[in-house]
């Protein structure tokens, strides 16, 4: 991977990206994803932040020999905290864990008036980020959901609106699933969740030999609903092939 070839994930990113937008990108490691935008007109202007040495002097060093410093600034610090309110337009966070971009956004949500879009990468837990959304007025527009390198990863864009509009009667299967991933049932959709079913019905094995049952017992209910729905999920796709 290169600023002029991202892998599969982040081209799926960079390709939600609106035209002429000034964009920061909140754990951008080498800064693939903004000089990529800023190279191909993507973007105007671009702030890539990181909080780890390595990554920030690997960030700087990458946009020094793009030519792009005076189009994007490496910034150190922690999550939204690299940008002032009113500075970017868009903000994309990939390749972190749902739960970590979830404390993100709301740890640094005084610093998204202004920002129009939010294109979010998750690699575990996006639904963590659905109720986020949800719960602070971010309206779902889209959704994708890919494998790349036997990884399957979910993207969420999501823009100011009508934060339910994109969920129905099924909202509790939606926030896990994904609204519009449920409708399209994909190959890849059913491939995830087929795994999660499996991987829970391991932990629930486990639990069973767990020395504190009281504890284990309430892991085990959580465990059950979230497998009830999973298994709704699979269950309509299944029922409906042919």
């Amino acid at each position: 991977m290169n600023i002029n070839q991202l892998s599969k994930r982040l081209m799926a990113v960079a390709s939600r990206i609106p035209q002429q937008a000034v964009i920061a990108d909140i754990g951008s490691d080498h800064a693939y994803l903004p000089c990529y935008a800023v190279k191909k007109g993507l973007a105007v202007k671009a702030i890539a932040g990181e909080v780890a040495d390595g990554p920030l002097q690997a960030a700087r060093q990458q946009v020094k020999e793009a030519g792009l410093e005076e189009k994007i600034a490496v910034r150190r610090g922690s999550g939204l905290e690299v940008i002032a309110a009113g500075e970017v337009d868009c903000v994309t966070i990939a390749g972190m864990g749902g739960t970590l971009i979830t404390s993100i956004l709301e740890e640094g949500k005084e610093k998204l008036p202004g920002v129009k879009r939010l294109i979010l990468q998750p690699n575990l837990r996006a639904d963590h980020i659905r109720k986020w959304l949800l719960t602070n007025g971010w309206e779902l527009i889209e959704e994708e959901i890919m494998e790349e390198d036997g990884k399957i990863y979910e993207i969420l864009i999501a823009e100011k609106g009508d934060a339910e509009r994109p969920y129905s009667s099924q909202k509790e299967l939606e926030l896990l699933t994904g609204p519009m991933l449920l409708q399209e049932r994909s190959d890849v959709f059913l491939k995830k969740w087929k795994r999660e079913a499996a991987q829970l019905e391991v932990v629930l094995e486990s639990l069973k030999k767990a020395g504190n049952q009281k504890a284990a017992e309430e892991k085990r209910r959580s465990i059950l609903q979230e497998l009830q729905l999973i298994k709704e999920a699979i269950d309509s796709e299944e029922n409906e092939r042919p």
